[in-house]
């Protein structure tokens, strides 16, 4: 028998309480290296706001290449999306992991 309100650890279920299927490193890579520049492989691990903020910086950089300056932003994202692409292959600094915290598979 356990004391009154004590902490009972954490399942690992989804939120209708069924188990959830990993999230898959292989399929994070190819949606980063082929669709990066619009956040996909964030928005695929549940990194919502650094996926908008992909997004975004993309666009600007499109829509403002006309004249030029969009291609520091073209850029910027691009330089980024490799470095993620990486570091979800290797596993480096939290990529080996969804935004829930699973690890991927």
């Amino acid at each position: 028998m356990q004391p009154y309100g004590q902490q009972q650890p954490m399942q690992a279920y989804g939120a209708n309480g069924l188990p959830r299927a990993p999230k898959s490193k292989i399929l994070a890579a190819v949606l980063a290296f082929f669709l990066g520049g619009f956040g996909v492989h964030n928005f695929y691990l549940g990194y919502t706001s650094r996926g908008i903020t992909q997004l975004v910086l993309y666009l600007i950089g499109l829509a403002t290449s006309i004249i030029l300056v969009g291609f520091v932003f073209l850029v910027a994202v691009g330089l980024w999306v490799f470095i993620e692409f990486i570091m979800i292959l290797i596993g480096a600094n939290g990529y080996d992991r969804d935004a829930e915290g699973y690890p991927l598979q």
